[in-house]
């Protein structure tokens, strides 16, 4: 067994791990490949510190990590199957180089009894925070189309970078002035997620031009399952039904590359309306300085 930390050259072995350890067990579900993926780009990661990830190999792949979920304070832990007794060292690592000023939380599936008193063993205490992920058989996708006037789209993340920053500053809530919307000092996206399918990431085209809804999936051939992220629908344009088009297209699609499933992390009533049931929760342990 060999420890040791992060270099960029790890970014597929830890994709890989990830795919791997959701394989058969989906426990882990709520950190999987793309959500690795989809934060390395994002322009709040804290790509400063990602050499801090700790990772363990054996016989030429990894077979355990610690990952801090954007910035320091909050990670992830896990291990293969047949590696479980390793479980605990990660956690460790993880409290001593991932952990901020208040501390260090750990998402466990509630199921998961053996890294639940792992934590608790490590001095680590549930908490109220908590995470839950939905599940969709992809044999039963909601029908959904299009109202007349919009079309579909499929946004270039080079070119519509400006585009899309605007649609999700305003389909997460942020208001729709756009002076204050420019005037916002943001990072531009860092690069192109290496295993996107641009034909999975759909947007809604209003009549006027403008971008109205966006929904983007995930997939990845070497796994049977879709995962939603994001989706969002500028405010003056809600209550149409976009976004449930879009993400019946887009899980459309998926299906037809491989997947057989879907998972998002929400508890929204959106997604239930949708047929997405709750599959699995994770409740947040923590430990703080004292």
């Amino acid at each position: 067994m060999l420890f040791r930390t992060y270099q960029d050259r790890d970014y597929q072995a830890v994709c890989d791990f990830l795919i791997a350890l959701n394989r058969t067990d989906r426990t882990h579900i709520h950190w999987n490949w793309a959500r690795f993926e989809w934060m390395y780009e994002h322009p709040e990661f804290d790509a400063q510190s990602k050499y801090t990830f700790g990772l363990w190999w054996d016989g030429g792949r990894i077979v355990g990590a610690a990952i801090y979920d954007m910035y320091f304070g909050e990670a992830f832990c896990g291990v293969l199957p047949g590696h479980e007794a390793l479980y605990p060292e990660t956690a460790a690592y993880a409290w001593r180089a991932l952990k901020d000023e208040s501390g260090l939380g750990i998402a466990v599936c509630d199921g998961n009894t053996g890294e639940r008193e792992a934590l608790i063993n490590l001095g680590f205490a549930p908490a109220e925070q908590t995470e839950t992920v939905m599940a969709l058989d992809l044999e039963r996708i909601p029908a959904g189309g299009l109202p007349a006037g919009y079309t579909l789209t499929e946004p270039d993340p080079i070119r519509d970078a400006e585009a899309l920053r605007w649609l999700f500053w305003q389909g997460f809530d942020h208001g729709s002035d756009r002076t204050e919307f420019e005037a916002e000092d943001e990072a531009p996206e860092r690069g192109i997620r290496r295993h996107l399918n641009p034909h999975l990431g759909l947007a809604a085209v209003a009549p006027d031009g403008e971008l109205a809804a966006f929904c983007c999936l995930w997939y990845h051939p070497g796994t049977d399952y879709a995962y939603v992220e994001p989706v969002c629908t500028v405010p003056s344009h809600r209550g149409k039904g976009l976004a449930k088009a879009l993400l019946s297209e887009a899980l459309t699609r998926a299906k037809a590359l491989g997947a057989v499933k879907a998972y998002v992390i929400s508890d929204m009533a959106f997604y239930e309306k949708l047929g997405f049931r709750k599959a699995f929760h994770y409740t947040f342990y923590w430990k703080h300085e004292k």
